[in-house]
């Protein structure tokens, strides 16, 4: 099926897939529109069935397959939310799924899976690993393959979603990229309503590949190296996506952990969304200044909300110590009673919370007689931080903020 035929499928499986699936919302932020200069609205992918735009291309997929295909099932390989579309997607349409996820997979994608009626296996650090398992039970079961991008329906089934975008009238649509199917499906879907839209693609420094790939005029290969961003981890596009992109796609920048990390916080405080990594990298794009929208209507698709608790955890505490609303400070006082409350009652004085406080008498750096003390505490204001290492300079106690 050529690029062309492609096109004209999104319109045929919108109808297809319309009572499967949500329109999501498009939301208004005026926080980061300030922040960027331009008018940011977000797609809220995030809050689609399955929690990701990936169900699109499973239906999708899935209604155009034989009879004899549904009788003996399908098969997918995923890091999550591909397969938990057609996990989903095989439930409500009565097909046997079976999952072959990375080992690395987010334990809440797996279970996921597994929750909608999958038959899940792990194997593999990435998903071309997990690609090789796939390849041997294809041969053995006879299970068709649901692929994440390499599909015509597929990519179909993701430009629906920029069908709905059109109705906007955006000056420039950010896309998270991954395999490409996504950004293939909604430029195509663009371009065939005739909409002036730049269409920027956002990639991890991580997996770079659909970037160098553009850049080099080439289909390329590029091993993916660790990102909290597993969504887009793709080690290569797919020949269709590659040509999509070349033709269709203004640009493709690239982020990395830490300005992904600051957006989905942002996201998570500000606009009260949940995103995973992948699903922020739009916004990050934004944000960073990598994409340049001073003045223009600019929609940020937000692919995915489908993120592992402890992993949000994890990157909230580090975004708040990062912009020193929790902080650290090493103290060196005399080893006697009294000190550790004069130290803690300045914390007080500032509205501190105290997190966490730990002693070190043992270490070469500490006096005899002295103690090391490290005051982990939230911080109300910034300019208070200022104001208690002032206070206990002024009491004679060595104090440093640890970065």
């Amino acid at each position: 099926m050529n690029i062309q035929e492609i096109q004209s499928l999104i319109f045929k499986v919108r109808q297809q897939i319309a009572g499967s699936i949500h329109e999501t919302p498009v939301d208004f932020s005026s926080t980061f529109s300030k922040m960027s200069g331009s008018k940011v609205y977000l797609k809220l992918e995030n809050l689609q069935k399955t929690g990701s735009f990936k169900v699109r291309g499973a239906f999708s997929k899935l209604l155009n397959i034989s009879q004899e295909e549904r009788r003996r099932g399908v098969i997918a390989v995923s890091a999550g939310n591909h397969a938990q579309g057609v996990a989903y997607a095989s439930k409500m349409l009565g097909i046997r799924s079976v999952i072959v996820m990375p080992e690395t997979a987010p334990v809440s994608k797996y279970n996921a899976a597994r929750n909608y009626g999958a038959e899940v296996i792990l194997y593999g650090r990435y998903i071309h690993e997990s690609m090789k398992k796939a390849e041997e039970l294809i041969h053995q079961q006879n299970l068709t393959l649901i692929h994440p991008y390499d599909d015509p329906y597929v990519i179909a089934g993701q430009g629906t979603l920029g069908v709905e975008i059109a109705s906007q009238d955006p000056d420039i649509v950010i896309v998270p990229v991954g395999g490409g199917g996504l950004i293939s499906g909604i430029s195509l879907a663009l371009k065939a309503l005739n909409k002036p839209t730049r269409i920027i693609g956002v990639q991890s420094y991580a997996s770079p590949s659909l970037k160098i790939s553009k850049d080099l005029g080439r289909l390329t290969e590029v091993e993916p190296s660790y990102s909290i961003a597993d969504g887009i981890l793709v080690k290569s596009p797919s020949l269709t996506t590659f040509e999509v992109v070349r033709e269709y796609v203004d640009d493709i920048v690239l982020v990395d952990d830490e300005e992904i990390a600051t957006s989905l916080v942002l996201l998570l405080e500000r606009s009260k969304t949940v995103v995973e990594p992948a699903g922020a990298a739009s916004l990050a794009a934004l944000l960073s200044g990598k994409v340049k929208a001073e003045g223009k209507k600019v929609i940020t698709v937000l692919s995915g909300g489908n993120i592992d608790m402890s992993l949000m955890a994890r990157i909230v505490d580090k975004t708040l110590y990062k912009t020193k609303r929790i902080v650290k400070v090493k103290v060196m006082v005399p080893d006697k009673p009294g000190y550790l409350n004069k130290v803690l009652s300045y914390v007080a004085q500032i509205r501190g919370n105290v997190i966490d406080v730990i002693h070190d008498r043992i270490s070469s750096d500490v006096r005899p007689g002295y103690t090391k003390i490290y005051v982990m505490f939230e911080v109300a204001e910034q300019e208070a931080l200022g104001t208690f290492l002032t206070k206990l300079q002024s009491e004679n106690i060595e104090a440093r903020l640890i970065e």
